[in-house]
C-alpha cells in the first residue's frame, strides 16, 4: 500500500452483524459481540496508516425502533465494553468523541460516554468518533434551530449564516468532512448518515459483513481510495 494519499477522515457504516450471525445459525447478539471485537482491529489499522479521524456509525435514532430485547442487548454490550475500550484508547493517545443527541440515551450509558470523552479529550494521536443516537436529518434540524435562535436574538445576522458557520453548529464541529465513507454488508445507501458532511466524500461499498471486515479489507478500501481523483466539481 502507498503511504501517500491516506485519507485524513474515514467514516464507516458498520452493517451486517445480524445477517452474519444468522448465516452461522447464531443469535443476532452473537453478531453484535463479534462486531465490537472487529472495532479494535480497524481502529488500530487506521491509526497505523496515519488516518487522523475515524467515525463509526454505531447506533442511529431509528435503531430505537428495533425489538426491545435487541436494543437492551446493544446497550448492555456498549456498557460492558466502554470502560475497557476507553482505557485502551487512553493508553494509545486516541481522543474519543460522541456524535449524536443525548435525549433518550439511558443515563448509565450517557454518563459513561461523557466520562470517556473527558478522559481522552487532550489526546491527539487520532480521533475516534462514535456516532451514537445519531441521525443526519436530526443533526441538520438541530443546527437550523440553533442558528434560528441566534438570528432571532440578534446575536447573528442572516448574512453571517454561511456554510462554515452552519458546519460549526453540527455535531461534527471541529472535525473535517470524511474523505472516504465505507459501508459493509453489500448495502449501497448512506442511511441518514452525515448527509451534510458527505457531499464530496468518496464512497466504498463492500459485500463483507462487518464481523468479516478485517484489517486486510480496510487496507483494500484505502487502496481503492488512493486510485481515485477527487475534483470537487472542477475539471
Amino acid at each position: 500500500m502507498k503511504d501517500e494519499k491516506i485519507p485524513e477522515h474515514v467514516a464507516i457504516i458498520m452493517d451486517g452483524n445480524g445477517r452474519w450471525a444468522r448465516k452461522k445459525h447464531m443469535p443476532r447478539s452473537y453478531g453484535h459481540l463479534q462486531g465490537v471485537k472487529r472495532v479494535d482491529e480497524i481502529v488500530a489499522a487506521a491509526r497505523q496508516m496515519g488516518v487522523k479521524f475515524l467515525t463509526l456509525f454505531a447506533f442511529s435514532v431509528e435503531n430505537w425502533d428495533r425489538p426491545k430485547k435487541e436494543v437492551e442487548m446493544l446497550m448492555s454490550v456498549l456498557a460492558r465494553s466502554l470502560d475497557k475500550k476507553v482505557k485502551e484508547l487512553d493508553e494509545a493517545g486516541i481522543r474519543f468523541q460522541v456524535l449524536g443527541r443525548e435525549e433518550g440515551v439511558p443515563e448509565r450509558i450517557l454518563k459513561s460516554l461523557k466520562a470517556a470523552q473527558e478522559k481522552t479529550k487532550h489526546h491527539g494521536a487520532m480521533t475516534l468518533n462514535l456516532a451514537f443516537n445519531y441521525g443526519a436529518r436530526q443533526e441538520i434540524l438541530d443546527a437550523v434551530k440553533k442558528i434560528s435562535r441566534e438570528v432571532k436574538e440578534g446575536t447573528r445576522s442572516l448574512d453571517q449564516v454561511t456554510e462554515k458557520s452552519f458546519g460549526s453548529m453540527l455535531y461534527t464541529k471541529g472535525t473535517p468532512d470524511p474523505d472516504l465513507l465505507i459501508r459493509t454488508s453489500g448495502e449501497q445507501r448512506i442511511s441518514n448518515f452525515m448527509l451534510w458532511q458527505l457531499s464530496y466524500s468518496e464512497l466504498y461499498f463492500t459485500e463483507k459483513y462487518w464481523p468479516d471486515f478485517n484489517k486486510k479489507e480496510f487496507e483494500k478500501a484505502i487502496a481503492d481510495y488512493q486510485k481515485r481523483e477527487r475534483r470537487y466539481g472542477k475539471i
